[in-house]
């Protein structure tokens, strides 16, 4: 399948099955972010994945998001290591965290796995529960699994604007 198909394929699966996702596809998932570009190539994006009942059941004292999902992982950047641009200061880890979940989602989708972007949660709680020093950013969560039976895409999923809304040539 083709990049373009593929991303006109994935959803945001929000009904996992309780089916283990095997060890060889969490390690294609991490070699997805792996590839990802970040800004000077600093690599920031440090990941926790989570794969244990407990850390599992840790997630849910952050966001009630987590669709019981098998597997999850946590999307973070270490404020420390990311590149600031010299004009502003601007920190762009929380970029290049984004491009790497990016790349990880489009893997699972391509693996067959159903995810979503989880950005509603508690980065206090988060850094509390999985003990995280400060210079550890949370980003985004990705519960991951195999998409129940009865999954099927959001009815906005299609909905996109017009290209002229959202793209101008000059």
């Amino acid at each position: 399948m083709d990049l373009l198909e593929l991303m006109k394929r994935r959803y945001s699966v929000r009904q996992l099955s309780d089916k283990k996702v095997e060890k060889e596809k969490v390690e294609l998932i991490l070699s997805a972010g792996r590839l990802a570009p970040t800004a000077v190539n600093f690599q920031p994006q440090r990941i926790l994945v989570l794969e244990s009942e407990q850390s599992l059941e840790k997630l849910k004292n952050c966001t009630r998001y987590h669709f019981n999902a098998p597997l999850a992982m946590i999307v973070c950047y270490d404020n420390t290591v990311s590149w600031k641009r010299s004009y502003d200061n601007k920190d762009m880890g929380e970029v290049d965290a984004s491009i790497v979940t990016t790349q990880m989602m489009l893997e699972i989708a391509n693996l067959g796995l159903g995810s979503t972007w989880v950005g509603h949660f508690d980065p206090d709680a988060v850094v509390k529960e999985f003990e995280l020093p400060e210079n550890i950013i949370p980003v985004a969560i990705l519960p991951i699994g195999y998409p129940s039976e009865d999954s099927i895409p959001n009815q906005r999923h299609y909905e996109r604007l017009d290209k002229e809304e959202t793209v101008k040539f000059l």
